[in-house]
């Protein structure tokens, strides 16, 4: 669920906090709704290695006259798990499934400022008769300090948890077991140089005792054609090895009121055989 969402944001990085331009997704900040100037709907399907599944769906759209809204999904896991006896015999084949579906709503009352809050349901299923649901909340503000300097704050998984009830599955030799999410806070900058075309974004964020950075660059070569990089996960700590993210845009011009836009990004990661591919395709209607 931290990966990221779609091709654009993770190719910057995640560095999406304070990002007002371009498609926008509750997912990283729900005050941020409220600048999305044209409805839009995007899906994304990712390449990566070990199995693994990472998926995404959003629609997002203004509501006139001061308010956005977004409405948007996860879906990951992990197949293909081989279920072997004790002579090593396959028995069975297993997954994994994480969803998580928010809404999110954000209110621009005066032009520089806007707030926005994100309900979320997350469901986990982990093994036979093993699941687990939570519902959180994520709260977000922006403050546009100029025309190109933004500035927001994002609280995250407020009240999130998991709750494990193995007695189904081991009867008497189970347990319940609860795993509380720790609290997410970001502080993000961006700006935008429209002259030049260029978008620089960073920000800062604490979960639980862990802090890390991360940063993207935006540059429009063109109208129809941008390139962009980031680095997400860099923790002064050292706890992690950060990781590096390169992506491009493609804006196609089929309709005189929609806009189809193609999004890819790669990500670097450092404890994979191999980086993530992200397929994300976009329609704004104008």
């Amino acid at each position: 669920m931290r990966l990221g969402f779609a091709a654009r944001g993770m190719g910057l990085g995640n560095a999406m906090t304070a990002v007002l331009s371009g498609e926008l997704a509750g997912y990283y900040n729900p005050a941020a709704t409220s600048f999305e100037s044209t409805p839009t709907v995007s899906a994304a399907y990712s390449f990566l290695s070990l199995d693994r599944r990472l998926n995404f769906v959003s629609y997002t759209r203004h509501l006139k006259p001061i308010a956005g809204l977004s409405l948007w999904a996860i879906n990951a896991g992990v197949g293909s798990i081989e279920g072997r006896d004790r002579d090593g015999r396959l028995v069975d084949t297993y997954s994994t499934s994480e969803n998580q579906f928010g809404l999110s709503f954000g209110l621009n009352p005066y032009s520089q400022f806007s707030f926005g809050v994100t309900a979320k349901i997350l469901y986990y299923h982990l093994f036979d008769k093993i699941n687990s649901s939570t519902v959180s909340i994520d709260l977000g503000v922006v403050y546009r300090l100029s025309d190109q300097l933004t500035a927001a704050v994002v609280v995250q998984d407020i009240g999130s948890k998991y709750k494990w009830d193995t007695n189904r599955l081991y009867g008497k030799l189970g347990n319940v077991t609860i795993d509380e999410f720790p609290l997410r806070t970001r502080i993000g900058l961006s700006y935008q140089e429209s002259t030049l075309g260029l978008l620089f974004s960073g920000e800062f964020e604490q979960i639980g005792s862990d802090n890390y950075v991360r940063c993207g660059i935006e540059y429009f070569l063109m109208d129809a054609f941008q390139v962009r990089a980031g680095i997400d996960q860099i923790s002064p700590a050292q706890r992690v090895d950060a990781r590096p993210s390169v992506g491009l845009s493609f804006v196609g011009n089929l309709a005189s009121n929609w806009k189809p836009v193609f999004h890819y990004a790669y990500v670097f990661e450092p404890y994979s055989p191999g980086g993530i591919h992200v397929l994300s395709l976009s329609v704004r209607f104008e």
